[in-house]
């Protein structure tokens, strides 16, 4: 066995023996468990209880892709639709039998496009491909990038998709700038989720402007996912206690040195920050202490 795998071991048990039994929360999507989940994750039509999105690519191979979903917990699983193979080569390994969709919700993707019409025939086309299983196939992410070298978001594209496939009947979360107005007009448009960018996809570097995300948090009323640029456990967790609905990520796993380890890490980052936001943390107190222990009846007085 791994040490990889004895550590996750360890960790689950851990973790399992810590938590009273009363507020775990089920694994499995609410859209397929039979009871109601705390504080789930809704986007749109669908109730999640992990928080985490996954994305699939850079893994190994699916094996280790399949190692690391189950090691995070999530049940969103991105899937870039120009690059993975769900049923386009039938001579190919299909990601399919490693994520089966009757267990994981996949979430079609348009990673690679980068004009509105390219989006929307991706997408066409994954509804296709994915509706043989007789699942609901209508939750996609939407990405039109505007160039290879930031992959930052061609936004006036991005609009004109998004207006396209939420006629068409596509529930679109959707890749977008970090800036409040956009993210505004996206909503307006009828995407069921935003997703701004922390950093540059891939880069690792964080949160760069959580002033910014806090100006979308402000006004938003559909949920805000991070999307791109979270490093490591600490970036899911800061953005997860600003009140972020849920953080996607993909190259912080999977360029890990053990991304099922990493995996792992990833899932409490961000269940401890979302707990964090529900208990309110203190407040900030500049240049002034408070004793955490009772000062009646103490020996001596402060000078």
């Amino acid at each position: 066995m791994r040490t990889s795998e004895r550590l996750m071991e360890v960790a689950e048990r851990d973790a399992a023996a810590s938590v009273p039994a009363a507020s775990a929360a089920p694994l499995e999507s609410a859209s397929r468990a039979t009871q109601p989940v705390d504080d789930a994750l809704t986007i749109g039509r669908h109730r999640f209880a992990s928080r985490l999105l996954l994305g699939t690519g850079k893994y190994r191979d699916f094996e280790q892709t399949r190692l690391a979903v189950e090691a995070s917990g999530a049940e969103i699983v991105t899937v870039a639709i120009r690059r993975t193979n769900i049923g386009q080569d039938a001579n190919a390994p299909s990601l399919l039998d490693a994520l089966p969709p009757s267990r994981y919700t996949l979430l079609p993707n348009t990673a690679g496009c980068y004009t509105a019409d390219d989006a929307v025939r991706t997408l066409r086309l994954a509804r296709e491909l994915l509706s043989g299983d007789d699942g609901d196939h209508t939750l996609v992410k939407l990405e039109v990038l505007g160039d290879p070298h930031t992959l930052y978001p061609d936004m006036p594209e991005t609009l004109k998709a998004a207006e396209i496939l939420v006629r068409e009947g596509f529930e679109v979360m959707v890749y977008c700038s970090d800036d409040p107005i956009q993210a505004r007009v996206l909503e307006g448009i009828g995407c069921v989720a935003v997703m701004p960018l922390a950093s540059l996809i891939g880069s690792g570097m964080g949160l760069l402007n959580p002033w910014n995300l806090r100006l979308i948090l402000e006004k938003a009323t559909v949920p805000v996912v991070v999307d791109a640029g979270v490093g490591t456990a600490s970036d899911a967790a800061i953005a997860m206690e600003m009140g972020c609905a849920g953080v996607l990520m993909n190259t912080a796993v999977a360029a890990a040195r053990d991304p099922v380890l990493m995996a792992a890490a990833m899932k409490r980052g961000v269940e401890a920050g979302r707990m964090a936001y529900r208990a309110g943390r203190m407040p900030k107190k500049t240049y002034s202490a408070s004793p955490s222990s009772p000062t009646g009846g103490v020996i001596g007085s402060a000078a």
